[in-house]
């Protein structure tokens, strides 16, 4: 069955296998046929983070989501953000407080904080720590990344991600 949706602006359709061969996960479309490689597989149980996505400007995670939840709606991912000519503050911002190690829970972070700033262009630490709280990250590098939303909060990323 055909599912439409926008993705990072641009309208999309993926083919989702019927319910007896036991569906599609939006991750699974987003990195297979749709071939992003930004939101990642973490745990499957929607409790690390990695797979966030935005749905209609609101984070959440993609890793048990059934595709056809996003038919004829906005999903937003990390590759929605900004590019290498133009990257957006929140990406300015993580490489100027070299916020991440690994890199596995950044793209999910990085979408999760960019709806932070969309809803609140100018959270305080608090607020950044609420909604990243979701998020595993195993380098340590949690300060870091807390320090680069406020960053990119001064900077006037309430641009978000696309959705």
């Amino acid at each position: 069955m055909p599912v439409a949706f926008t993705l990072n602006g641009a309208a999309v359709e993926v083919e989702a296998p019927d319910d007896s061969s036991g569906g599609m996960t939006l991750l699974q479309a987003l990195r297979g046929p749709l071939g992003l490689s930004g939101p990642r597989f973490g745990c499957g149980q929607e409790a690390c983070g990695s797979c966030m996505v935005t749905l209609d400007g609101e984070a959440r995670p993609s890793c048990a989501m059934p595709v056809e939840m996003a038919a004829g709606r906005a999903v937003g991912t990390v590759e929605g953000l900004g590019t290498p000519e133009a990257p957006h503050p929140l990406q300015t911002a993580f490489l100027a407080e070299q916020a991440g190690q690994c890199g596995w829970c950044l793209s999910g972070i990085l979408v999760s904080a960019a709806a932070l700033l969309r809803r609140n262009p100018d959270p305080d630490e608090a607020a950044v720590r609420a909604a990243l709280e979701p998020h595993l990250c195993r380098c340590g590098a949690q300060n870091r990344i807390i320090r680069a939303v406020l960053r990119a909060a001064r900077l006037g990323s309430g641009a978000g991600v696309a959705a």
